[in-house]
């Protein structure tokens, strides 16, 4: 009296070169997302200082 025979799906364990890749991809994708947003960042510091150094504009408030 054997029951029915189903047909399981056969588990297997994680492909070592496929979670590599995986990591790797989405290691250089953070990097590169991070690295423009230094990169944005130093370029608005530099423009911050280079119009205070040229005295276009002031850290110190206006007196009225």
């Amino acid at each position: 009296m054997a029951g029915p025979r189903i047909a399981h799906a056969t588990l297997k364990g994680p492909s070592v070169v496929k979670e590599i890749l995986i990591g790797l991809s989405l290691g250089l994708a953070a990097g590169s997302v991070w690295k423009m947003h230094h990169w944005n960042e130093q370029r608005k510091a530099r423009t911050f200082y280079d119009l205070l150094e040229k005295g276009e504009i002031s850290v110190v408030a206006a007196e009225e």
